[in-house]
């Protein structure tokens, strides 16, 4: 039988083509990381779904590194809290930089290695609106709406003010009457 040499030319690239269909097929391989990383701040939370609870209640531990620290145990370490469906953890005050999760669950395999990056807050002002009217002084501005027995009681007190004060003065313009 003889085999002709462009087959031979197609022949490696076929199954590549095959190969690759197959490994699309198959979806995400094992080795992506099974945690999730966010950062609010200064607070950088983990949350993982891959840890089982140990008889002693513990799901596992998490390890925030700094890119000086080469292991787990060197790292600022938080105990995973959560349920069955999904555990977390939470780092706080953790200032500028390039930093490492890990997670380890309770039965020493790891759930999962993630790099993060924690910038600076930044500090924004933000103006608010002003009140449209502002504080109402004078007629109106009151907190309290009087009833008009008040207001006639204050309009008598005013009148007789004036003719007390128009009655001094007219008497101290002419010094011989009483």
């Amino acid at each position: 039988m003889r085999i002709s040499p462009q087959l031979l030319r197609s022949g490696p690239a076929a199954a590549a083509g095959a190969v690759l269909s197959v490994a699309l097929a198959a979806g995400p391989a094992t080795a992506a990381s099974g945690i999730s990383v966010s950062t609010t701040g200064s607070t950088v939370s983990v949350t993982t779904s891959a840890c089982a609870q140990n008889a002693g209640g513990n799901w596992g531990t998490a390890s925030l590194l700094t890119s000086s620290q080469a292991n787990f145990s060197q790292g600022r370490q938080v105990t995973l809290s959560g349920t069955s469906s999904l555990q977390s953890a939470a780092w706080s005050n953790v200032s500028a930089g390039t930093y490492t999760v890990v997670v380890m669950c309770s039965d020493t395999t790891t759930a999962g290695t993630q790099s993060v990056i924690v910038s600076t807050p930044t500090i924004s002002a933000t103006a608010t609106a002003s009140p449209s009217r502002g504080v109402m002084g004078g007629l109106g501005g009151a907190t309290k709406d009087y009833g008009p027995l008040t207001l006639g009681a204050g309009a008598a007190l005013v009148a007789g003010g004036g003719i007390a004060a128009a009655w001094f003065l007219r008497r101290r313009s002419k010094p011989y009457r009483l």
